[in-house]
Protein backbone atom coordinates (compact mmCIF):
# COMPACT_ATOMS: atom_id res chain seq x y z
CA UNK A 1 0.00 0.00 0.00
CA UNK A 2 1.20 3.57 -0.65
CA UNK A 3 3.09 5.03 2.31
CA UNK A 4 3.06 8.70 3.37
CA UNK A 5 6.56 10.22 3.37
CA UNK A 6 7.84 13.60 4.50
CA UNK A 7 8.73 14.70 0.96
CA UNK A 8 5.06 14.47 -0.07
CA UNK A 9 3.98 16.95 2.58
CA UNK A 10 4.42 20.72 2.35
CA UNK A 11 5.46 21.98 5.84
CA UNK A 12 3.34 25.14 5.51
CA UNK A 13 0.27 23.13 4.56
CA UNK A 14 0.87 20.74 7.48
CA UNK A 15 1.08 23.73 9.85
CA UNK A 16 -2.23 25.10 8.55
CA UNK A 17 -3.96 21.73 8.90
CA UNK A 18 -2.57 21.24 12.40
CA UNK A 19 -3.83 24.70 13.39
CA UNK A 20 -7.29 23.87 12.04
CA UNK A 21 -7.45 20.65 14.03
CA UNK A 22 -6.17 22.42 17.15
CA UNK A 23 -9.53 24.23 17.35
CA UNK A 24 -11.34 20.91 17.86
CA UNK A 25 -12.77 20.29 21.33
CA UNK A 26 -11.19 16.84 21.39
CA UNK A 27 -7.67 15.81 20.29
CA UNK A 28 -7.29 14.89 16.61
CA UNK A 29 -4.79 12.16 15.79
CA UNK A 30 -1.51 13.25 14.24
CA UNK A 31 -1.82 10.72 11.42
CA UNK A 32 -5.04 12.40 10.27
CA UNK A 33 -3.34 15.81 10.08
CA UNK A 34 -0.46 14.23 8.15
CA UNK A 35 -2.83 12.57 5.67
CA UNK A 36 -4.80 15.76 5.05
CA UNK A 37 -1.56 17.70 4.55
CA UNK A 38 -0.25 15.15 2.06
CA UNK A 39 -3.45 15.17 0.01
CA UNK A 40 -3.61 18.99 -0.02
CA UNK A 41 0.08 19.13 -0.99
CA UNK A 42 -0.55 16.82 -3.93
CA UNK A 43 -3.67 18.77 -4.85
CA UNK A 44 -1.57 21.89 -5.47
CA UNK A 45 0.79 20.14 -7.90
CA UNK A 46 0.20 19.30 -11.57
CA UNK A 47 -1.44 15.94 -12.00
CA UNK A 48 -1.69 13.55 -14.91
CA UNK A 49 -4.28 15.65 -16.78
CA UNK A 50 -4.77 18.97 -14.94
CA UNK A 51 -2.38 21.76 -13.93
CA UNK A 52 -2.01 22.72 -10.29
CA UNK A 53 -4.15 25.83 -10.85
CA UNK A 54 -6.89 23.77 -12.51
CA UNK A 55 -6.80 21.19 -9.73
CA UNK A 56 -7.25 23.89 -7.07
CA UNK A 57 -10.16 25.34 -9.04
CA UNK A 58 -11.82 21.92 -9.31
CA UNK A 59 -11.61 21.67 -5.52
CA UNK A 60 -13.07 25.18 -5.21
CA UNK A 61 -15.97 24.21 -7.48
CA UNK A 62 -16.62 21.11 -5.40
CA UNK A 63 -17.19 23.48 -2.49
CA UNK A 64 -19.20 25.99 -4.54
CA UNK A 65 -21.59 23.25 -5.69
CA UNK A 66 -22.95 22.84 -2.17
CA UNK A 67 -24.69 26.23 -2.29
CA UNK A 68 -25.36 26.41 -6.03
CA UNK A 69 -29.08 27.19 -6.65
CA UNK A 70 -28.97 25.69 -10.15
CA UNK A 71 -27.70 22.39 -8.69
CA UNK A 72 -30.73 22.36 -6.38
CA UNK A 73 -33.03 22.89 -9.37
CA UNK A 74 -31.35 20.08 -11.35
CA UNK A 75 -31.52 17.74 -8.38
CA UNK A 76 -35.31 18.19 -8.18
CA UNK A 77 -35.83 17.59 -11.91
CA UNK A 78 -36.97 14.25 -13.29
CA UNK A 79 -33.84 14.37 -15.47
CA UNK A 80 -30.98 16.78 -14.74
CA UNK A 81 -30.16 16.86 -18.44
CA UNK A 82 -33.42 18.63 -19.34
CA UNK A 83 -32.76 21.70 -17.18
CA UNK A 84 -30.96 24.74 -18.56
CA UNK A 85 -29.31 27.37 -16.42
CA UNK A 86 -26.03 28.66 -15.05
CA UNK A 87 -24.03 27.33 -12.12
CA UNK A 88 -22.89 29.63 -9.34
CA UNK A 89 -19.09 29.34 -9.41
CA UNK A 90 -16.18 30.28 -7.21
CA UNK A 91 -14.57 33.56 -8.42
CA UNK A 92 -11.14 31.92 -8.72
CA UNK A 93 -12.53 29.55 -11.34
CA UNK A 94 -13.36 32.29 -13.84
CA UNK A 95 -11.12 31.92 -16.88
CA UNK A 96 -9.49 28.73 -15.58
CA UNK A 97 -12.20 26.08 -15.96
CA UNK A 98 -14.78 25.90 -18.74
CA UNK A 99 -18.51 25.23 -18.35
CA UNK A 100 -18.51 21.50 -19.24
CA UNK A 101 -16.08 20.53 -16.48
CA UNK A 102 -17.68 22.94 -13.99
CA UNK A 103 -21.06 21.33 -14.66
CA UNK A 104 -19.60 17.85 -14.24
CA UNK A 105 -17.86 18.74 -10.96
CA UNK A 106 -21.10 20.20 -9.59
CA UNK A 107 -22.94 17.05 -10.58
CA UNK A 108 -20.28 14.88 -8.91
CA UNK A 109 -21.09 16.69 -5.68
CA UNK A 110 -24.86 17.13 -5.84
CA UNK A 111 -26.26 14.40 -8.12
CA UNK A 112 -23.57 11.78 -8.66
CA UNK A 113 -25.93 8.81 -9.00
CA UNK A 114 -27.34 10.26 -12.23
CA UNK A 115 -24.04 10.67 -14.08
CA UNK A 116 -24.41 8.54 -17.19
CA UNK A 117 -22.07 7.06 -19.77
CA UNK A 118 -23.37 9.64 -22.25
CA UNK A 119 -22.51 12.47 -19.86
CA UNK A 120 -18.90 11.27 -19.79
CA UNK A 121 -18.91 10.91 -23.58
CA UNK A 122 -20.26 14.45 -23.92
CA UNK A 123 -17.38 15.62 -21.74
CA UNK A 124 -14.98 13.87 -24.11
CA UNK A 125 -16.64 15.61 -27.07
CA UNK A 126 -15.93 18.91 -25.28
CA UNK A 127 -12.22 18.04 -25.24
CA UNK A 128 -11.80 16.29 -21.89
CA UNK A 129 -10.44 12.74 -21.86
CA UNK A 130 -11.47 9.92 -19.55
CA UNK A 131 -8.30 10.77 -17.60
CA UNK A 132 -9.51 14.35 -17.09
CA UNK A 133 -12.82 13.01 -15.79
CA UNK A 134 -11.27 10.51 -13.35
CA UNK A 135 -8.71 12.98 -12.02
CA UNK A 136 -11.45 15.57 -11.42
CA UNK A 137 -13.52 12.90 -9.66
CA UNK A 138 -10.55 12.00 -7.47
CA UNK A 139 -10.13 15.65 -6.47
CA UNK A 140 -13.83 15.92 -5.62
CA UNK A 141 -13.71 12.73 -3.56
CA UNK A 142 -10.64 13.93 -1.65
CA UNK A 143 -11.80 17.46 -0.91
CA UNK A 144 -15.30 16.33 0.08
CA UNK A 145 -13.84 13.66 2.36
CA UNK A 146 -11.58 16.16 4.14
CA UNK A 147 -14.25 18.87 4.30
CA UNK A 148 -16.87 16.56 5.78
CA UNK A 149 -14.34 15.35 8.35
CA UNK A 150 -13.63 18.95 9.34
CA UNK A 151 -17.33 19.75 9.60
CA UNK A 152 -17.91 16.66 11.71
CA UNK A 153 -15.12 17.72 14.06
CA UNK A 154 -16.44 21.28 14.22
CA UNK A 155 -13.27 22.81 12.78
CA UNK A 156 -12.77 25.07 9.72
CA UNK A 157 -12.38 23.41 6.34
CA UNK A 158 -8.76 23.66 5.26
CA UNK A 159 -7.73 26.62 3.10
CA UNK A 160 -6.92 25.60 -0.45
CA UNK A 161 -3.17 25.85 -1.09
CA UNK A 162 -1.49 27.98 -3.76
CA UNK A 163 -0.96 26.05 -7.00
CA UNK A 164 2.47 24.81 -8.02
CA UNK A 165 3.57 25.61 -11.57
CA UNK A 166 4.13 22.86 -14.12
CA UNK A 167 2.41 20.79 -16.79
CA UNK A 168 0.39 17.56 -16.49
CA UNK A 169 2.25 14.35 -17.27
CA UNK A 170 -0.46 12.71 -19.42
CA UNK A 171 0.63 9.36 -17.96
CA UNK A 172 -1.68 6.34 -18.12
CA UNK A 173 -1.05 3.31 -15.88
CA UNK A 174 -1.01 -0.35 -16.89
CA UNK A 175 -2.51 -2.87 -17.24
CA UNK A 176 -5.89 -1.26 -17.93
CA UNK A 177 -9.14 -3.06 -18.67
CA UNK A 178 -12.26 -1.73 -20.41
CA UNK A 179 -15.89 -2.74 -20.11
CA UNK A 180 -16.18 -3.10 -16.32
CA UNK A 181 -17.17 0.54 -15.73
CA UNK A 182 -17.79 3.79 -17.61
CA UNK A 183 -14.01 4.37 -17.71
CA UNK A 184 -10.97 2.06 -17.90
CA UNK A 185 -9.63 0.71 -14.61
CA UNK A 186 -6.47 -1.09 -13.57
CA UNK A 187 -6.77 -4.86 -13.86
CA UNK A 188 -6.99 -7.10 -10.81
CA UNK A 189 -3.25 -7.66 -10.61
CA UNK A 190 -0.36 -5.68 -9.20
CA UNK A 191 0.04 -2.52 -11.35
CA UNK A 192 3.13 -2.07 -13.48
CA UNK A 193 5.94 0.32 -12.52
CA UNK A 194 5.91 3.12 -11.45
CA UNK A 195 2.57 2.34 -9.79
CA UNK A 196 3.34 -1.03 -8.23
CA UNK A 197 3.00 0.58 -4.78
CA UNK A 198 -0.78 0.95 -5.19
CA UNK A 199 -1.42 -2.67 -4.22
CA UNK A 200 0.46 -5.93 -4.18
CA UNK A 201 -0.37 -9.25 -5.77
CA UNK A 202 -1.79 -10.51 -2.45
CA UNK A 203 -4.41 -7.73 -2.37
CA UNK A 204 -5.08 -7.56 -6.11
CA UNK A 205 -7.91 -10.10 -6.20
CA UNK A 206 -9.84 -8.39 -3.42
CA UNK A 207 -9.13 -4.73 -4.18
CA UNK A 208 -12.50 -2.94 -3.81
CA UNK A 209 -14.02 -1.46 -6.95
CA UNK A 210 -14.52 1.82 -5.11
CA UNK A 211 -10.71 2.16 -5.23
CA UNK A 212 -10.29 0.69 -8.71
CA UNK A 213 -12.83 3.23 -10.00
CA UNK A 214 -10.14 5.93 -9.67
CA UNK A 215 -7.22 3.80 -10.86
CA UNK A 216 -6.93 5.40 -14.31
CA UNK A 217 -5.22 8.15 -12.28
CA UNK A 218 -2.99 6.39 -9.71
CA UNK A 219 -2.48 9.48 -7.53
CA UNK A 220 -6.25 9.63 -7.03
CA UNK A 221 -6.05 6.12 -5.57
CA UNK A 222 -3.09 7.15 -3.40
CA UNK A 223 -5.17 10.03 -2.02
CA UNK A 224 -8.13 7.71 -1.46
CA UNK A 225 -5.97 5.25 0.49
CA UNK A 226 -4.26 8.04 2.47
CA UNK A 227 -7.61 9.36 3.70
CA UNK A 228 -9.33 5.99 4.06
CA UNK A 229 -6.49 4.62 6.18
CA UNK A 230 -6.93 7.32 8.85
CA UNK A 231 -10.64 8.11 8.56
CA UNK A 232 -11.96 4.59 8.05
CA UNK A 233 -9.95 1.35 7.91
CA UNK A 234 -6.42 0.76 6.53
CA UNK A 235 -6.42 -0.71 3.02
CA UNK A 236 -5.99 -4.47 2.95
CA UNK A 237 -7.44 -4.83 6.46
CA UNK A 238 -11.13 -4.55 5.73
CA UNK A 239 -11.74 -7.95 7.30
CA UNK A 240 -10.24 -6.99 10.66
CA UNK A 241 -12.73 -6.69 13.50
CA UNK A 242 -10.94 -3.74 15.11
CA UNK A 243 -7.80 -1.91 14.08
CA UNK A 244 -7.04 -0.18 17.37
CA UNK A 245 -9.63 2.56 16.89
CA UNK A 246 -11.66 3.78 19.85
CA UNK A 247 -14.75 2.64 17.96
CA UNK A 248 -15.42 -1.05 17.30
CA UNK A 249 -15.74 -2.30 13.73
CA UNK A 250 -19.56 -2.59 13.99
CA UNK A 251 -19.72 1.00 15.27
CA UNK A 252 -17.47 2.16 12.40
CA UNK A 253 -19.69 0.39 9.86
CA UNK A 254 -22.86 1.84 11.39
CA UNK A 255 -21.48 5.37 11.07
CA UNK A 256 -20.11 4.69 7.59
CA UNK A 257 -23.43 3.33 6.40
CA UNK A 258 -25.37 6.28 7.80
CA UNK A 259 -22.99 8.83 6.28
CA UNK A 260 -23.12 7.01 2.93
CA UNK A 261 -26.92 7.12 2.98
CA UNK A 262 -26.97 10.84 3.78
CA UNK A 263 -24.53 11.47 0.89
CA UNK A 264 -26.59 9.40 -1.60
CA UNK A 265 -23.72 6.96 -2.04
CA UNK A 266 -24.96 4.10 -4.22
CA UNK A 267 -22.33 1.77 -2.74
Amino acid sequence: MPQITDDQRDPGILANVTNDFATCKVPVREDMANAHAVVLSRLARPGAWWTGAERICIAAEARAAITCPFCVERKKALSPYTIEGKHTIDPMTEGVLTEPIIAMVHMMVTDVTRITQKAIEDLANAGFSDGHYVEALGIVVAIRSMDQTCRGLGVPVHALPSPVAGEPTGARPAPLVDGEAYVPMLAREQPHAPDEDLWGADFAKTIPNVARALSLVPDAVRDWFALSDVQYIPAGKFGAVNEGRNLSRPQIELLAGRVSALNDCFY
